[in-house]
């Protein structure tokens, strides 16, 4: 990226000068900028109410987003608990392109046990940050701005001397004094900073705000051009892409978002809006970004699976209704002319196709092909599980869609570790007829385990079964049932939440059949193994002192 000084002037005109031959110098070289996109799904949006993750799923989430192309992956709050600063080590330890970092709070020992977890890394970074706004500086810090600049440059300079790498971020940016802001950013960056991250914390700032807080920063600033300007938009105002984008024709270079825009409150940027604004209407902004917008689809599936969270249907990119046409004129349109309605093609973004159906005749390489096609690297074994699957739901379906394969891969190549696997279910059920299931589950030990219960539904009964059988009670929170593809005989897919053991938190469950009973059953099981592996992960960690 070409680096440069702005004159410094008081009038417009020459300001307005060094803008031309700079747009100029940019247009004959043909020479677009590139923007950093830094993900945070594994530490902003894992914040959110239940999107939390496991360490293994926080690898499987990372190692996705090193082939979507994302250049820098936040894994955590490395201090904040004994299962982040693990998840933060062995993201570091796994990914070996993205830059890996995690998050500290400006004072010496969140930053030494932040680059405890780091350091291990191929290319780590020290993420460290402080509120410079009024409101924070006051309310929450008690503390004046010259103490918040004083603890902000120390807190680079510690991790300057740890990291080559490091980043600040000013918390409330939008909301701070911008003379004071501008201070801020140019002593950090005299400490050291190679990045400074000028967050909307609270999702505050509009577009035109926020391109001025960054045109200022640009032009104030003396040595903002020995470093990266970034942004981290909230989403309360649902503004987050539009102030992002709005930063990016200010100079900012890079955007710190999230797949599927989850986050805090009403979530973050979301990776895949900015990445294809940018990518669609790449003529207007004349930058460019590493991500392989063809692994998005895949990115996004992936999340919703380990979180059991869904996208809305309408959701930008990622949404099922995203390349759906429904309406006649829009039908006819598309049918002569695909532009005249998509400004982005499916294929753009890895959308699978459900054009290519496979049946029970189907062989063993034609399914393996059709997994590589949406986005599903396995393993031998694991494709030998999810084949088996496929032949069994192919004897139960006419066609087999492209959902229903994925649903079978997420279903069954889960993340977490099998303490419970079902193995037979049978429900009685009528209206003069007392709901009965019957079931088998076999454990982790080889074990098969029997029982029975009643209840007040079909459902009702199987799950009360499963909480005899395996002698772990739970309290189901919330329930959903979809269909995942079309006709009559298509899978159901239940998704829901349970309180297991009065715990305090919710844990996510997701089961795929066509007989809506097995997938509740299924679900319930699923909801179980992930709540019994984060139960055991805090045991283990720990016994090890951690």
């Amino acid at each position: 990226m070409i680096k440069f000084n702005r004159i410094k002037t008081r009038g417009p005109d020459l300001e307005e000068v060094g803008a031309f031959f700079y747009t100029n110098y940019m247009e004959v070289n043909k020479m677009s900028r590139k923007i950093m996109i830094f993900d945070t799904t594994l530490r902003d949006g894992e914040q959110a109410p239940g999107f939390s993750m496991n360490v293994e799923e926080k690898i499987k989430m990372a190692l996705q987003l090193e082939r979507l192309g994302v250049d820098v992956i936040e894994a955590g709050f490395p201090i904040s608990s004994p299962g982040d600063f693990e998840a933060v080590t062995k993201v570091a330890q796994t990914v070996k392109k993205p830059i890996v970092t995690g998050l500290c709070r400006a004072n010496e020992k969140d930053i030494q046990v932040g680059w405890d977890a780091l350091k291990h890394a191929v290319r780590p970074r020290i993420h460290t940050f402080i509120a410079t706004s009024d409101i924070h500086m006051k309310h929450k810090l008690k503390k004046t701005p010259e103490e918040v600049l004083e603890i902000a440059v120390n807190a680079v300079k510690f991790a300057r001397n740890l990291c080559d790498d490091v980043e600040f971020s000013a918390e409330d940016a939008t909301r701070s004094d911008l003379d004071f802001l501008c201070k801020v950013v140019e002593e950090v960056i005299k400490a050291g900073a190679k990045t400074v991250n000028l967050p909307d914390t609270v999702g505050y700032t509009v577009p035109m705000e926020y391109e001025k807080i960054i045109s200022t920063i640009m032009n104030k600033v003396p040595n903002v051009d020995k470093a990266v300007i970034s942004v981290h938009c909230h989403n309360d105002l649902g503004l987050a892409v539009a102030n992002s984008l709005a930063a990016i024709k200010a100079g900012a270079g890079q955007v710190e978002c999230t797949i599927n825009g989850i986050g805090e409150r009403a979530g973050n940027c979301s990776l895949e809006e900015v990445v294809m604004a940018l990518y669609v209407r790449k003529q207007l902004f004349d930058v460019e970004t590493g991500i392989n917008t063809k692994e998005i689809y895949r990115s996004s599936r992936l999340l919703t699976s380990i979180t059991g969270v869904d996208v809305q249907p309408n959701k930008a990119i990622v949404g099922k209704n995203a390349f759906a046409h429904e309406a006649g004129i829009h039908q006819d349109g598309v049918l002569k002319e695909r532009t005249t309605y998509e400004i982005m093609t499916p294929e753009s973004v890895g959308y699978p196709s459900n054009k290519l159906v496979l049946g029970k005749h189907s062989g063993r390489h034609a399914f393996v092909a059709r997994l590589k096609e949406i986005g599903f690297e396995l393993n031998n074994s694991e494709i030998e599980i999810a084949f088996a699957k496929f032949k069994e739901l192919a004897d139960k379906k006419k066609e087999v869609y492209d959902e229903d394969i994925a649903a079978i891969v997420e279903n069954q190549i889960s993340s977490h570790r099998e303490y419970f696997s079902l193995e037979y279910l049978n429900v009685t059920s009528g209206n003069t007829s007392i709901p009965t299931a019957t079931l088998q589950v076999s454990n982790d030990k080889g074990d098969i385990l029997t029982d029975a219960s009643i209840g007040d539904g079909p459902v009702d009964a199987s799950f009360r079964a499963i909480e005899r059988v395996t002698g772990v009670e739970g309290r189901l929170k919330t329930y959903k049932i979809q269909a995942v593809s079309a006709g009559k005989d298509a899978q159901g897919e239940v998704s829901l939440t349970v309180e297991f053991e009065k715990s305090g938190y919710d844990i996510s469950g997701k089961g795929y059949s066509t007989d809506i009973v097995q997938a509740s059953a299924l679900a319930w099981i699923n909801a179980l193994n992930r709540y019994l592996t984060r139960k055991n992960i805090g045991k283990s960690l720990e016994d090890k002192g951690i």
